[in-house]
């Protein structure tokens, strides 16, 4: 039979690990938003030079 000190001693170490062993969330980076942002301001230039480059070959092209 288990003293019950020793069972509550053993429960109380046992929960002191497990808090102590959590990680800490990683805060390295940018937040997802951020990210996002980043990626449409990015997507939105590249079709901005695409629509550039399109409109000025058929400008170039068109008959005089």
């Amino acid at each position: 039979m288990t003293n019950p000190l020793t069972a509550l001693s053993l429960r109380l170490h046992h929960e002191l690990v497990v808090v102590t062993k959590r990680r800490l969330p990683d805060e390295r980076g940018l937040s997802q938003s951020t990210e996002n942002a980043i990626l449409l301001a990015g997507a939105v230039t590249i079709a901005l030079i695409v629509i550039a480059a399109i409109t000025a070959y058929v400008t170039k092209h068109l008959p005089s």
